[in-house]
């Protein structure tokens, strides 16, 4: 299982966000040193969330201020960005990181509508403008003479500059938050990043996921290497012992949840506007499914079981809601010294 850091910090005023992007700054070449496998980026706007809003420029940034780490999206909201742009951004990207990159793409959120209407777009069309987005990318990537005509856009480009440094281009994985979307990753052949999930539902879709590769066609080393790229999301921190990780950790998640949510009632509230209304507790805003925490042996215990269970790797967020930059760069640095060595397969470098 690989290890990597989901760089989502939350600033929560204006005042803040100078600060907070750069210590993630910070963080991230903290990631770079310890030899931690990768860095994810998210995209959100307009309420503090995502500090930096913006994975595309931030991830430039940080392809200059690291040397090693590997950098994808977790997700870029295709539905927001035009797919020329977005295919010249990734490529540029490419080539400053030396072929770093891997380019994970979704619909757009599912919950906050204020993204669509910061952007003017409709959020029913989300989905269908990143299947389009997406074949505009690849074909952009590795053709000349493009032209597309499609559903959202009518383009002809020449020849799209600077070319990928990784041929034919980036690698592309598929943000999945739901099984049906899953399975057609797996029918595709396609790895792809599942969001917080029990562990038995996490058992149960990866099982699914090789299953269905096996029944469409696929050798066992395309499934191995699909599972290999494929990653799972969980909210993680160390301390020394478990009462201080319970200290510092749980009133962290508990204010970061609250402020995830509170931009959606306020719209609804000014609005009468929403997107999904949840019917009953998802895993990510419970602490037992969300979030590993405690002493580096504790942790070690509770990540073997989602090692045992099958998956390329772990996507953690370290730095849960206003927990101060020190306490997760202790956290960090205490997961990379004492609990990575712990475990099976862990790709420290």
């Amino acid at each position: 299982m690989k290890y990597s850091n989901f760089l989502f910090p939350a600033s929560m005023t204006p005042g803040q966000d100078h600060q907070i992007i750069n210590e993630t700054v910070r963080e991230a070449q903290l990631c770079d040193e310890l030899g931690m496998d990768m860095l994810w980026l998210a995209e959100h706007h307009f309420d503090g969330i995502c500090a930096y809003v913006d994975p595309v420029a931030f991830g430039a940034a940080l392809a200059t201020a690291t040397k090693r780490i590997k950098i994808g999206f977790a997700v870029a909201q295709m539905s927001l960005h035009h797919p020329i742009r977005m295919a010249e951004q990734m490529a540029l990207i490419d080539n400053l990181s030396n072929g770093r990159l891997v380019v994970g793409l979704g619909r757009g959120t599912a919950y906050n509508i204020y993204d669509y209407m910061g952007y003017g777009i409709d959020p029913e069309e989300a989905y269908e403008r990143l299947v389009e987005a997406e074949e505009i990318m690849i074909k952009a990537w590795t053709t000349e003479n493009f032209e597309h005509k499609g559903k959202y856009w009518n383009l002809k480009l020449p020849l799209l500059r600077p070319r990928p440094l990784t041929q034919p281009h980036p690698p592309i994985v598929r943000a999945c938050s739901g099984e049906e979307a899953m399975v057609g990753m797996a029918q595709a052949g396609r790895p792809f990043l599942m969001n917080i999930q029990s562990n038995e539902v996490t058992k149960h879709r990866m099982d699914l996921y090789r299953t269905t590769m096996r029944a469409s066609g696929f050798d066992e080393a395309t499934v191995a290497r699909n599972v290999d790229d494929s990653w799972v999301w969980r909210n993680v921190f160390v301390a020394e012992t478990d009462a201080e990780a319970e200290r510092l950790a749980i009133p962290a998640f508990e204010v970061q949840q609250e402020f995830r949510q509170a931009m959606r009632r306020k719209v609804y509230q000014e609005q009468g506007l929403f997107m999904k209304k949840e019917t009953a507790p998802a895993a990510r805003n419970e602490i037992r499914h969300s979030m590993i925490f405690g002493s580096p042996a504790t942790v070690a215990e509770e990540l073997a079981k989602i090692d045992a269970i099958g998956v390329g790797g772990l996507i953690a967020v370290f730095r849960i809601g206003p927990m101060a930059y020190e306490v997760a760069e202790q956290s960090i640095k205490l997961f990379m010294q004492k609990v990575v060595p712990q475990l099976p397969r862990a790709s420290v470098h």
